[in-house]
C-alpha cells in the first residue's frame, strides 16, 4: 500500500522512509523534503507496513518527541540529521569505515 499521494513508492523508498521514521533525530520535515510525504502520510504508511505491536511501539516513541517535530525543536537546530549519523547517498546509507 502506498500513502495517499500521486506518487507510487518503490519498496526501497518505503524501506528508507520506515528507517527514517524510526530514527530519533530525523524529523518528519526531512522525510517530507526527500519523499514528499507529510507527517500524517508517514503515519499512515507506518501503520500499513508495520505489525500492530511495532506500530504501537513506534507511535509511543515518536509522539511528542522534540527531535521528530519541528514545532517542538529548539530553534537553534537548523539541520535534518545528527552530525554523527552516517552520510546518505542516493537513498542508501553508507557503511562506516573503521
Amino acid at each position: 500500500m502506498s500513502p495517499s499521494t500521486n506518487k507510487e513508492l518503490e519498496q526501497y523508498e518505503i524501506d528508507r522512509i520506515i528507517g527514517m521514521a524510526w530514527e530519533d533525530r530525523t524529523p518528519f520535515d526531512a522525510i517530507e523534503y526527500q519523499f514528499g510525504l507529510s507527517e500524517d502520510e508517514v503515519i499512515k504508511l507506518m501503520r500499513s507496513q508495520l505489525k500492530r505491536k511495532s506500530w504501537e511501539r513506534w507511535r509511543k516513541r515518536v509522539s511528542g518527541r522534540e527531535t521528530k517535530h519541528r514545532k517542538l525543536r529548539n530553534d537553534d537546530v537548523k539541520r535534518f540529521v545528527s552530525p554523527a549519523q552516517n552520510p546518505i547517498t542516493n537513498n542508501r546509507i553508507s557503511k562506516k569505515k573503521y
